[in-house]
């Protein structure tokens, strides 16, 4: 009778084990680790690279290609491929070019201009090879923004995909000016280039961690943009890191069509493959017509996504192929919640796998979603996390209009509470400064800002991320909004996602834009929505009292959208991130709207009202003689 006694036990064991595990997250902790010991790791790491003088991505791919992954598929592009070998053979013609062509020097920053293409990638790889330094355009980028990029990144040379040539020659006489040539690349071009020596090794030898190897540009959603210094540690170490998280195999592949000049794409994407010696198939840039026939001919089973790209997706009429592929997991950051099991469902992709990360921040969550119970979360967090790591990142209390903390009676900050909303910081060594965020480059107002000092004791040192985060009673993390995407009205806090997350679920509606604006003789800013219709639905045709109904049954009423913006598109930027910049300013201002250009109507909810009505002149006068 032994036997089943100690059969028993254990089977009583392995549910009270379940139940603990269920109950605080203990395998996800314990896989999600300390955050101590992953900086510890990460050290440790790039210093080893660095003592074998081996830091550069390019190290990872001249591994590859001089050993057992060098038959290996590395890279698809439009019906191209590339092994490692021939990648890294490629590179090196590429590499020799901008040695004896363009004379680049050793530590130069050069601009690389392109949307993706195979030529892109090799480009990049290829000034890594000859260490220089690489500043990433946004290829959307012309006039003023993109001269600001150029001259902030102080390049000699911009290397521009010929196909960008219209909206680059309007800035020529500028960049003539600031010394800064245009040089044009193409696939014919590159592949007319000569096969030449191995790039020289002194080119790549003492790179320290701590050297700024490249520029991200930040999105320029409210301005323009500001290039993030990328150190040679952090880049090698995210590759390293992303491909362990996800446990890549040689055999994986992902899809990825999201721009490279990006870090989602790059850091989330390109350089874990590489790491992993796995492989990739590289779309020019997101389209529906050509995304499901790309995805099923990969055969890739990982995908990669950005929030908007999705709700494109399943907003779209159905495609023959959208569910003949293989893809079994879905990699990246902001679905909404509206959005998320109809992706999963329709499309037949079993695991979301929602992260988040910044370029320009640090702290990062993942959520490897499979149910119900962590839909829509942005991470899991249990017990053993927060006895490891709540010391080092906490979330506290802001005033969305100022950007500032809240702070009680006796001038301390405050800490949010479960479930309320709060601005993510970081607990940073002092010492460990400038190797935790090196700053945007050239712009040391904007660096100073994300730092806060004296916050819990005197001399301590915090980053502010600018994300606004909730944890709730279960350990789940949802991301709430960018902090300058949160208004207040009323009193309250409004996200701005959120209540997009509502408008956008109107029958009526396939895109939703929320922002707050100032109105005549009120405090703080009431909502705006921006809408696109959905196809055959005319703004005379929107059930504008049906639309009121459904909003102000679904939020609390200081949240409920006061005015309606009835657009023809939303503006996204290049990496699908909708630009409310513009919109911000112009907010009700009738005059401004329609210097705007564009199919714009504007409706209103007036105090009382069950329906939204066109906003006339009338109705603006009458809010600034403050008669509304």
């Amino acid at each position: 009778m032994a036997v089943p006694a100690v059969a028993a036990g254990l089977a009583g064991l392995t549910a009270a084990a379940a139940y603990l595990d269920a109950k605080y997250h203990i395998r996800h902790d314990l896989r999600a680790g300390s955050l101590e010991a992953a900086a510890i790791d990460g050290m440790q790491f790039v210093t080893q690279r660095q003592i074998a003088d081996r830091l550069l991505l390019y190290h990872v791919l001249e591994e590859h290609a001089n050993g057992k992954f060098a038959s290996n598929l590395f890279l698809e592009y439009e019906g191209r491929t590339w092994t490692y070998k021939a990648f890294h053979d490629d590179v090196q013609r590429v590499g020799n070019w901008l040695l004896n062509d363009l004379d680049v020097q050793k530590g130069e920053m050069v601009a690389l201009n392109g949307p993706n293409s195979a030529e892109y990638l090799i480009l990049w790889f290829a000034l890594d090879g000859i260490g220089a330094r690489q500043a990433l355009i946004n290829c959307n980028l012309t006039g003023e923004a993109l001269q600001h990029c150029v001259r902030i990144c102080s390049a000699r040379y911009m290397l521009t995909e010929r196909s960008l040539q219209p909206l680059v020659e309007s800035s020529i006489a500028a960049l003539d000016e600031a010394k800064v040539q245009v040089v044009y690349f193409d696939e014919a071009f590159v592949s007319s280039l000569p096969s030449g020596p191995p790039l020289p090794e002194d080119r790549r030898t003492g790179i320290q961690v701590s050297d700024t190897k490249g520029l991200i540009y930040t999105s320029g959603t409210t301005g323009l943009p500001k290039g993030t210094i990328l150190r040679t540690g952090r880049w090698l170490l995210t590759a390293r890191s992303m491909a362990t998280y996800l446990e890549l195999k040689p055999s994986d592949k992902f899809y990825t069509c999201l721009p490279l000049y990006h870090g989602a794409a790059q850091g989330l994407c390109t350089t874990p493959v590489l790491w992993a010696g796995a492989s990739m198939t590289l779309g020019r840039k997101f389209s529906h017509k050509t995304f499901w026939p790309e995805v099923s001919a990969s055969r890739a089973n990982r995908l990669q996504y950005v929030g908007e790209l999705c709700r494109y997706l399943v907003n779209a009429p159905p495609h023959p192929l959208e569910r003949q592929h293989r893809v079994n997991e879905a990699w990246g950051n902001g679905m909404r919640p509206d959005v998320w099991e109809r992706f999963r469902s329709r499309f037949n992709i079993p695991v979301i796998h929602e992260l988040y990360a910044a370029t320009d921040g640090m702290g990062s969550t993942f959520n490897a979603n499979r149910g119900d119970f962590s839909r829509s979360a942005i991470g899991v967090r249990g017990a053993l996390w927060d006895y490891r790591n709540s010391a080092n990142q906490v979330r506290l209390r802001i005033d969305p209009d100022t950007e500032d903390l809240i702070r009680d009676s006796a001038g301390q900050v405050v800490k949010s509470a479960v479930d309320e909303p709060g601005e993510v910081v970081h607990k940073i060594d002092p010492l460990m400064k400038e190797s935790a965020f090196a700053g945007y480059y050239q712009n040391a107002s904007s660096t100073e800002k994300r730092w806060m000092r004296d916050v819990f004791a005197k001399g301590d040192l915090w980053f502010r991320s600018g994300d606004v985060m909730r944890q709730d009673h279960d350990g789940r993390v949802y991301f709430v909004d960018r902090l300058g995407d949160t208004f207040r009205w009323k009193s309250e806090n409004v996200s701005t996602n959120e209540v997009a997350d509502v408008v956008g679920a109107f029958h009526q509606i396939d895109e939703a834009n929320v922002y707050g604006v100032a109105v005549p003789n009120a405090d703080g800013r009431c909502g705006c929505a921006a809408v696109v219709l959905t196809a055959g639905t005319t703004a005379d045709a929107l059930d504008l009292a049906g639309l009121a109904r459904h909003v102000v049954e679904r939020l609390p009423r200081y949240a409920v959208p006061i005015f309606l913006r009835v657009t023809a598109a939303l503006s996204y930027t290049g990496t699908f991130k909708v630009q409310k910049g513009q919109a911000k300013r112009e907010g009700i201002d009738l005059d401004l709207i329609e210097k705007s250009g564009g199919e714009n109507r504007i409706f209103w909810l007036r105090p009382g009202g069950s329906a939204y009505e066109p906003f006339t002149r009338q109705c603006s006068l009458e809010l600034q003689d403050g008669k509304r």
